[in-house]
């Protein structure tokens, strides 16, 4: 999985977006902690797409920016 796709690369211009299986992957979590994680309203920001769920790269960004532990952030300052 290419997370580093780019806007510049699309002849388009637009955000790449990453499928279920692909943040899965990248996430190292199973598939359906993400849909565990969208009906408990956490997890990033998704676009649907009919059936399709789609994650923009920077709402991923993001979202993992949101997640640093406050405790470990503590210790290591």
């Amino acid at each position: 999985m290419d997370i580093e796709r780019t806007a510049a690369g699309n002849p388009w211009g637009l955000e790449p977006l990453l499928d279920v299986k692909e943040l899965a992957a990248y996430l190292h979590v199973p598939v359906s902690t993400l849909y565990d994680w969208r009906t408990r309203g956490f997890g990033p920001r998704a676009y649907r797409f009919g059936k399709h769920l789609k994650f923009a790269v920077s709402d991923v960004r993001d979202w993992i920016e949101q997640q640093h532990d406050p405790v470990a952030s503590a210790r290591q300052g």
